[in-house]
């Protein structure tokens, strides 16, 4: 499954989808002091065959919450995007989110070289991505992927395409905040 080709174009200009609405004020300050990490699972991205597009999506969503960005890592798909993994949990982001590798096709694991850094999991955020995308395209349910805790770090694998990495940080929007004051100890119960 090719997620990088379709819907690039369907929301574009819509990047900033629904963050000029009000009651987003906490989720703008999610990031702030906090430092996030981006990991593209993309072999022809990787290669120059291809340019990414959903890195700076992802970027500059983060931005805009007060994350402080490292430089994203374009993989090829396999083992080096649990080696980029590995090499950001060693930098203590808050934040790392993942685009592609998440579909069928044999060379899709980013799930499964996400799982094994996993200390515990948080499904209903991909449930709830998954959810989203249906709405819209048919295939989002067979994206697979997982979300969770690494120590401190909170990680999530999401679609390669442009429009699923929209309807997942549409997801994330007013939670991430929370998920990374829980994961720090610093929100009372």
């Amino acid at each position: 499954m090719n997620e990088h080709e379709n819907a690039g174009h369907q929301h574009a200009g819509h990047q900033h989808s629904g963050h000029e609405h009000g009651g987003h004020e906490h989720a703008r300050d999610a990031g702030e002091g906090r430092r996030a990490g981006i990991v593209i699972a993309s072999t022809r991205a990787a290669t120059g065959v291809y340019e990414d597009q959903t890195g700076p999506v992802i970027a500059d969503w983060l931005a805009e919450h007060g994350f402080e960005i490292i430089p994203t890592a374009v993989v090829p798909d396999g083992p080096s995007v649990g080696a980029a993994l590995r090499a950001l949990l060693a930098m203590g982001p808050a934040v790392i989110i993942t685009s592609g590798g998440t579909g069928l096709s044999p060379d899709d694991t980013t799930p499964e070289e996400t799982l094994p850094l996993l200390d515990r999991e948080v499904p209903g955020v991909i449930e709830a991505i998954r959810r989203v995308g249906s709405h819209k395209a048919r295939t989002s349910v067979l994206t697979r992927g997982h979300a969770g805790a690494a120590g401190r770090t909170f990680i999530v694998n999401l679609p390669g395409s442009p429009a699923g990495v929209m309807d997942g940080l549409g997801v994330l929007d007013p939670i991430l905040g929370h998920v990374c004051d829980q994961l720090e100890g610093t929100h009372g119960h």
